[in-house]
């Protein structure tokens, strides 16, 4: 049985007549790694969002292991499928602060709470001079990484991560999606990472979406995909875009 699964689903633009996402379907199921590719404004941000209910189908259904995710409580759904954003925020709060603030919602024991926090700083090598720190005295790839470790000490079933290597350097590129990976195999986390590089979408993946002009092109398992052909199709469609602006 799917963990995820969509179903003709399309979301309008807020004004206008222009379809964000058309017709899309597919299944995920649990442990899985998918990468969501795709020229800008393909649509990719905007499925995340309707996955975790910040936006809603103009179109279709989305089920979370057959329930339909607009009758689950959104803080419920959002504590099972949990969204970190390109450019997250820690709300004036410390990091220590952050990453506990979810956890102090459900009313968890503190020390529960301080094992988790300690247990994801040190998984993502956040550094314990940060746990001080606010968001004015992080650069946005270490609010980033604090996002992530916030989103996991939640414990989710489905981990959606937009651009989460997009302002981080090669190397705590290689050691989130080294955790990634470990986590969808021997947690059964299943993640969907939307990422621009295709090298690192590549390291990661066991399944692509790849999307076009808000429609899924193809769905394809990673070692069906021609990784070279992709990357020259996109780097066409970025250059034709940009000349529409000239």
């Amino acid at each position: 049985m799917p963990q995820l699964r969509l179903t003709q689903v399309s979301l309008r633009a807020p004004v206008g007549l222009q379809f964000l996402l058309k017709n899309i379907s597919f299944d995920v199921f649990t442990g899985d790694r998918i990468a969501i590719v795709g020229p800008s404004g393909a649509g990719k941000t905007s499925l995340l969002r309707l996955l975790n209910r910040l936006s809603t189908p103009s179109e279709g259904s989305i089920y979370l292991e057959d329930r339909d995710i607009q009758k689950i409580p959104v803080i419920q759904l959002r504590q099972q499928v949990t969204l970190v954003l390109q450019e997250p925020k820690l709300l004036g709060m410390t990091v220590r602060e952050a990453i506990a603030y979810p956890l102090l919602l459900r009313s968890l024991p503190q020390q529960e709470i301080q094992a988790r926090l300690n247990y994801w700083t040190e998984r993502l090598h956040i550094p314990e001079d940060w746990l001080e720190r606010t968001e004015v005295q992080l650069s946005v790839g270490q609010r980033q990484l604090v996002a992530i470790a916030r989103a996991l000490a939640i414990q989710p079933k489905i981990l959606l991560l937009d651009e989460p290597t997009s302002a981080l350097d090669a190397g705590r590129s290689a050691h989130l999606l080294r955790v990634s990976i470990q986590l969808a195999e021997e947690n059964k986390i299943t993640i969907l990472m939307v990422n621009h590089q295709l090298d690192l979408a590549q390291q990661f993946c066991t399944k692509v979406l790849h999307f076009q002009q808000g429609e899924l092109i193809e769905e394809l398992k990673a070692d069906r995909v021609d990784w070279s052909n992709l990357r020259e199709t996109f780097v066409r469609l970025e250059q034709q875009a940009a000349e529409e602006w000239l």
